[in-house]
């Protein structure tokens, strides 16, 4: 099956309710810590705590130290406040504290992407405390969803990056190029992924990226579906392409240290925990990509 035909994106829904308008709402944040129905995601870095179930653990706000930074990001289906509360590297020790990496495949929609919510705008509000413009202290507004500068006045918000991620096909479809990043352990294999560049489209930056690391051009790239991801900031977007010519396919030697062709059965083995080669986890979109390309009919 071409590219053009594949099945259902990898893209997930909103399982959330953020009430984006209430952010200017004066005294929303003040209001949400003092309501006693609140309950709070705590980040410690790309962390969140979890319950023996593996479950996200939804703290009150009465347990969370001094010294954190608070958002308002949303409300719960009951109407009340959900809070993050970013807090330091060792605060709540007594918590299991769960990675996003590691854990986010288990939590079901609604606690993962309250997590990934979390650690999303914790990391802005720990890293993005000055101004990049004039270097002066801001001040929290918006129930933490932006920083005023006092000194020039300009406003800033949550960064987030583009990147591309691309599973890459031969023109029958019966075979998958993936990558072994140079940094990781020998047998990992991925999709190809990179940053969109300043003034490039997204398609653009598919076809630069695929050149670049595996020296395959591709034609067609179709979009597939996003992820939110948190390392450091960005935001995944899916694609499928097709090689114009598989016997390009050459590893570029410094980012990526070999790039294969797979057939079905490779993948099918390798999701398995079988055969020699170990795939991203689900929690990825690189997963749900090579899953739903596996689950075409060739």
């Amino acid at each position: 099956m071409s590219a053009s035909a594949s099945s259902a994106p990898a893209s997930r829904l909103s399982a959330i309710d953020r009430r984006g308008a209430e952010r200017d709402v004066p005294g929303l944040l003040t209001a949400a810590l003092a309501d006693p129905a609140a309950v709070v995601v705590a980040a410690r870095r790309d962390a969140v705590p979890t319950d023996g179930t593996g479950a996200l653990r939804f703290l009150p706000v009465a347990e969370i130290p001094a010294g954190a930074s608070w958002a308002f990001l949303g409300r719960t289906p009951e109407g009340a406040p959900v809070l993050l509360a970013a807090v330091g590297d060792d605060a709540l020790p007594e918590l299991a504290w769960s990675s996003l990496r590691l854990a986010g495949a288990d939590l079901d929609p609604v606690d993962a992407e309250w997590a990934v919510l979390a650690v999303s705008v914790a990391r802005w509000l720990r890293d993005s405390r000055f101004c990049p413009a004039c270097g002066a202290e801001t001040e929290l507004a918006q129930a933490g969803w932006s920083r005023h500068c006092p000194s020039c006045g300009r406003q800033h918000f949550p960064r987030t990056d583009p990147a591309v991620i691309v599973a890459v096909t031969d023109a029958a479809g019966d075979r998958l190029l993936l990558g072994s990043n140079a940094a990781w352990p020998q047998g990992r294999y991925s999709c190809f992924a990179g940053f969109a560049e300043a003034g490039e489209s997204l398609e653009s930056a598919v076809q630069r990226e695929v050149a670049e690391e595996a020296g395959v051009h591709v034609a067609a790239p179709l979009y597939q579906g996003s992820q939110p991801w948190p390392y450091p900031r960005s935001l995944m977007l899916g694609f499928r392409a097709v090689a114009s010519d598989p016997d390009e396919a050459e590893a570029d030697g410094e980012e990526i240290a070999e790039v294969r062709w797979f057939s079905r059965a490779q993948i099918a083995d390798a999701l398995a925990g079988h055969g020699e080669i170990t795939l991203p986890g689900p929690v990825s979109i690189a997963h749900r990509l090579i899953v739903q390309w596996l689950g075409e009919r060739p």
